[in-house]
């Protein structure tokens, strides 16, 4: 089962997964706003990914950082699926999630793809340098 949490997004709506049930979630962790290679991965969900997805699919990014931080990237970048902040308690979920880096205090890149009856199905973890393919998302989703 996947770790049921609750983290504002953006705008401080109050996310909670077991909320989501019904629907599969496709969790993507990253380490920082505002970084090269987390812009890039976002930009290829919003351009790549979101486009094709069937409609029982959400997508949830989540960071450490602030959802003031949040909300200033998703606005400047133009993303409008949930960024949800992992702030405080610092890295809570990333760790449920065992994604988190503590040497650096950021979560590595890790996706999680979870059923609607909230069991994870199917998961990759990258190093926090390295990008994760867009195109195993659409993979693990067929």
């Amino acid at each position: 089962m996947a770790p049921d949490f609750e983290l504002p997004d953006q705008h401080g709506t109050p996310v909670r997964l077991s909320g989501l049930r019904g629907s599969r979630v496709l969790l993507i962790f990253y380490p920082v706003a505002f970084s090269g290679v987390c812009r890039g991965e976002l930009g290829q969900v919003r351009d790549e990914l979101i486009p094709h997805l069937p409609a029982d699919v959400r997508v949830l990014g989540v960071s450490v950082d602030s959802m003031f931080a949040q909300r200033a990237w998703a606005e400047q970048e133009g993303y409008e699926f949930p960024l949800l902040s992992d702030f405080w308690p610092h890295g809570q979920v990333a760790q449920a999630y065992g994604v988190f880096d503590e040497k650096k205090g950021l979560a590595k890149r890790g996706t999680f793809l979870i059923d609607g009856e909230g069991v994870i199905r199917w998961s990759v973890v990258n190093p926090i340098s390295s990008a994760r393919d867009v195109a195993d998302y659409l993979k693990a989703l067929s």
